[in-house]
């Protein structure tokens, strides 16, 4: 059997623990043959190819990113999408997609693989933890690792100068970067995108912080919102996916608090260095995981599935369960944490 790899929308520690693990198994156990698609779905669509043998995904590990590039190109939109990617994967002799991603990539994997017969497995890749269907998603414990390490360094420069300092985290509907970080760092504050927040309750958080000799850290999650205002954009233009470019709600909540309390706010937007550089211990490990029941499901012709963290198990859901809708932080999680505001 011939067996397709690609990965799809943003990069994310662990895919390449992915990659090695489906093919290192693959191989040895199964006899596979595998190629690997560039950029994801835009390889597919365009036939565009790399080598994916053992020699290839040696040393890949530890390191960040993907060796398979990424975009997020978004077939559906193409009258021809569907049946471009049909024709190449058949003209290669692929029988088996195995598509690392978010929920837009898999969305477009449940596609084709329900409606138009694509035989795809599913292995989910977020930072932000937002798929339903598993407790965890490789990346966000490297993410929150490095958002609360910045917290921490952060701390120290706030103290020394007496000002407010805004840090913004990843999180466009979901707030668990910012939940978790924000209390493993000691934040203050924290915002995230389910829990529209008031920026007067904020400034007296901030009041409070500062009346104890304090200087105050507020975290807040990229898609967070105020309560009288809409989410805070760069620009105005969509992906392929139709998602608006997120980034700028650190910055204008740094400035509603510097008008309204006198104090002096700075803004730290960690942005794509959250989801760079080397995965952490447990990302390898569930990533791992994640390839070596991928490519057994693949075995199996257990297609339309994805593989799915359960407690300590790895189980298989279908893969339009797991994007039918997002995790979101619970109300009762995030009053639960309240206690360590102002």
């Amino acid at each position: 059997m011939r067996v397709g790899v690609l990965t799809g929308g943003g990069d994310c520690p662990g895919l390449n623990a992915v990659i090695r693990a489906v093919v290192r198994k693959g191989v040895q156990e199964y006899g596979y043959d595998f190629v690997g698609y560039r950029d994801g779905w835009r390889g597919p669509l365009e036939d565009a190819t790399v080598r994916l043998d053992i020699p290839a995904v040696r040393g890949i590990l530890p390191r960040g990113g993907t060796i398979l590039g990424s975009s997020r190109t978004n077939p559906l939109q193409q009258a021809d999408g569907i049946r471009r990617i049909r024709e190449n994967l058949a003209a290669r002799e692929v029988e088996a997609l195995i598509v690392i991603g978010g929920e837009d990539t898999l969305g477009v994997a449940a596609t084709l693989s329900d409606e138009h017969g694509v035989p795809c497995v599913g292995v989910p890749k977020t930072i932000d933890n937002d798929l339903s269907a598993t407790d965890y998603t490789f990346g966000f414990d490297t993410a929150v690792g490095i958002a609360t390490e910045a917290i921490d360094r952060l701390h120290t420069t706030a103290e020394s100068h007496m000002r407010v300092l805004v840090v913004e985290v990843m999180g466009r509907h979901a707030g668990w970067i910012a939940l978790h970080s924000g209390l493993a760092g000691g934040a203050n504050v924290i915002l995230i995108p389910e829990q529209r927040f008031d920026t007067e309750q904020v400034c007296a958080w901030v009041t409070s912080r500062f009346k104890a000799s304090y200087a105050p850290i507020v975290v807040v999650a990229e898609g967070a919102m105020p309560q009288d205002g809409d989410m805070v954009l760069k620009d105005q233009s969509l992906d392929s996916f139709g998602h608006v470019r997120l980034s700028g709600v650190g910055e204008w909540l740094a400035k509603e608090i510097e008008k309204r309390t006198g104090k002096e706010a700075r803004t730290t937007v960690l942005g794509h260095v959250q989801r760079g550089g080397t995965p952490s211990a447990f990302d390898r490990w569930l990533a791992t995981r994640f390839g070596l029941h991928a490519i057994e499901a693949v075995r199996d012709g257990d297609f339309g599935r994805m593989v799915a963290l359960r407690g300590t198990d790895i189980v298989r859901v279908p893969i339009a369960e797991a994007t039918a809708r997002l995790k979101t932080v619970d109300p009762k999680l995030y009053e639960e944490v309240g206690v360590f505001f102002g």
